[in-house]
């Protein structure tokens, strides 16, 4: 299982239109083979930045998202709203450790 991550930090007078592109395209994200899961969070303490944590069942299916066309339409809708430059990054769970 692969995690990836995206933080990103938007304009403040975009954030509405994010959450529009995001509410358009996150239930085929959701459905696109290999994806386990798709978490939108916000920064409690930087309200203009988005965070989304997604699982994947494997770095080849988070590659072939990010080769389709639902991503290269939905990311050119949402980098033009950034305020900085996104932060992304993949990992891979070694342990859980519960209560």
């Amino acid at each position: 299982m692969l995690i990836r991550i995206v933080r990103m930090t938007f304009q403040e007078d975009k954030l509405a239109d994010f959450h529009a592109i995001f509410d358009r395209s996150k239930q085929r994200i959701r459905n696109f083979p290999g994806n386990r899961q798709l978490d939108l969070l916000r920064d409690p303490n930087q309200p203009n930045v988005r965070i989304t944590y997604s699982l994947w069942e494997s770095a080849d299916a988070l590659e072939a998202y990010r080769q389709s066309e639902l991503f290269r339409t939905t990311w050119a809708a949402t980098k033009v709203l950034f305020a900085e430059r996104a932060v992304a990054f993949s990992a891979e769970k070694l342990e859980a450790v519960s209560a």
